[in-house]
């Protein structure tokens, strides 16, 4: 006997992905910096791609200043993975960080 079926929209993943994100203590926000045309012409800044349970990500944030890079976006890949293991059971496949800027 199966129980009932589970259907997790893209809007909710990317939503998980974001709130993730800005808990990393390096996280100014998520999202691309620059001009209003520079952000809208970047694309979002979460993407998602769904393939049954597995799903890969690509997310831009804006870094506060003073952090290492480095670290930041590597704290962001893990908070970002565990938040798709443990709060959406999904099967994590690439996970992506760019940072697109530095800001205050």
């Amino acid at each position: 006997m199966t129980g009932p079926a589970l259907t997790i929209g893209t809007g909710v993943v990317r939503e998980t992905v974001r709130l993730a994100a800005l808990e990393v203590p390096g996280v100014l926000r998520v999202g691309r910096s620059g001009g209003l045309i520079r952000q809208r012409l970047g694309g979002s800044a979460v993407a998602v791609r769904l393939d049954g349970h597995e799903v890969s990500v690509r997310i831009a944030i804006v870094a506060r200043p003073g952090q290492s890079l480095r670290s930041v976006a590597g704290h962001v890949r893990a908070a970002v993975i565990a938040a798709l293991e443990r709060q959406l059971g999904l099967v994590p496949g690439e996970v992506t960080v760019s940072i697109d800027g530095v800001g205050a």
